[in-house]
């Protein structure tokens, strides 16, 4: 039995899904001619109590769409140093919309409000970048699926509308915070001028992401799309896979962050465990006793054992739950685990 937690992103479709994706009403949706795409970008939008929306391919590419909306070559914006749009999306900040990062040393990817009024650089001193942009994101990868404080983020958003600034939230683990939290998305609605969510991880699609703002920054947020190569046509198909699950996949997150949590406390109990970051939602990060045993081994036994998780550097090691790691396979790797 393959037990794969490398990644959320690794889930087939349900057969549930698989229906919905195949009687699907397509229509090419570079015309903005697809029913099904145009039905989920309301459907998003409405959630959000936002005014418009827009699908994309990736996370990567609405995030990159976000950064590209909101400033111009040159510039800076703020985010936190385990920031995905600054780790994990291909130096894409600066190539594609010529910006730099301004990194705050925050807690587990997440940064506060009196950070940012630091980080920004004064508009008059034209020797350092115009800072012009804050990007958080929730929950945080590297972070190990951190939730922010709802009343951090208010606060920032103060800090935002008093030096002029955009704010945009990466949400990829969004519905994973609004369960672990028990908020809803109206509240991040009220905040940000941009606000991406992912589909094809917590929620189990095979493809997609949504960008959510005005009517006007939506509008914009097409062209670049279409810059960025981003425009697809009977993208219904993919549409209804995120429709279904935003009306059957949400509330069933909190199954995977119960997994996540028991393995968590197992590993903690673990001799040859060094540490565990605090578990929130589905994403467990934990470091080594590397006296007893490395990295490079214990990535080893697992791999004998059919079980694959992913090291990311710095001897840190990452598991992420998901909605095709069954019971069966819980038992089984928590029973791996203890007798390893």
């Amino acid at each position: 039995m393959k037990i794969n937690l490398i990644s959320d992103t690794v889930t087939k479709p349900s057969v549930g899904m698989l229906k919905a994706m195949m009687s699907a009403e397509v229509g090419d949706d570079v015309f903005k001619e697809d029913p099904t795409v145009n039905r989920l970008e309301e459907k998003v939008a409405a959630l959000f109590e936002m005014e418009a929306a827009l699908f994309f391919p990736s996370g990567t590419m609405a995030n990159q769409t976000a950064i590209k909306l909101h400033t111009q070559p040159g510039e800076q914006l703020i985010c936190d140093k385990y920031a995905h749009i600054y780790n994990y999306e291909g130096g894409g900040v600066s190539f594609n919309s010529g910006v730099s990062c301004k990194l705050v040393d925050g807690d587990r990817g997440m940064m506060t409000a009196a950070q940012v009024k630091e980080a920004i650089n004064p508009p008059d001193f034209y020797h350092s970048p115009l800072t012009t942009l804050v990007s958080i994101e929730n929950t945080t990868n590297k972070g190990g699926g951190a939730c922010w404080d709802l009343e951090e983020l208010k606060s920032i958003r103060k800090v935002c509308d008093q030096n002029s600034l955009k704010y945009h939230l990466d949400g990829a683990r969004l519905w994973n915070a609004l369960i672990a939290k028990k908020e809803v998305p109206q509240q991040y609605g009220k905040l940000f001028h941009t606000i991406s969510v992912c589909l094809s991880k917590g929620l189990g699609c095979p493809v997609g992401s949504v960008l959510v703002g005005d009517k006007e920054t939506i509008k914009r947020a097409l062209r670049i799309r279409k810059v960025f190569g981003g425009g697809m046509r009977q993208a219904g198909f993919l549409a209804a896979a995120g429709i279904y699950a935003l009306d059957n996949h949400r509330e069933r997150l909190e199954e995977d962050h119960y997994k996540a949590k028991e393995i968590s406390t197992l590993l903690k109990s673990l001799p040859y465990i060094k540490s565990v970051a605090p578990t929130e939602t589905n994403i467990i990060i934990f470091e080594l006793d590397e006296q007893q045993r490395s990295v490079e081994d214990f990535l080893e036994s697992m791999k004998q054992q059919d079980i694959h998780i992913i090291g990311m550097g710095q001897g840190k090691l990452r598991i992420v739950t998901h909605m095709d790691y069954t019971d069966g396979m819980h038992k089984s790797f928590l029973k791996t685990l203890a007798r390893l």
